[in-house]
């Protein structure tokens, strides 16, 4: 698989980011459309079919990112006999 470039990464991940805050007070389609292009782009950058997912994947390849923290990809998953 094509690893994205960090700097392009850092960019999706900000553009969606702002656009998901300005979808939340507008609702505008032009903003949803373009969030859609962002989720796609990042989805496609980092090999995930989920945008949450793909923002997770994303921000792991930015640099100085701890690759050994999972902690966003096991929350919730319960451990046994609590």
């Amino acid at each position: 698989m094509l690893m994205a470039h960090p700097v392009v990464l850092q960019n999706l991940i900000e553009q969606y980011e702002t656009l998901r805050m300005l979808h939340a007070e507008s609702g505008g389609t032009e903003v949803r459309q373009r969030m859609d292009d962002l989720a796609y782009t990042l989805c496609v950058s980092t090999g995930t079919r989920d945008v949450d997912a793909a923002l997770i994947a994303a921000r792991h390849q930015l640099p100085g990112a701890r690759v050994e923290d999972d902690s966003a990809l096991t929350a919730g998953a319960g451990t046994a006999g609590g």
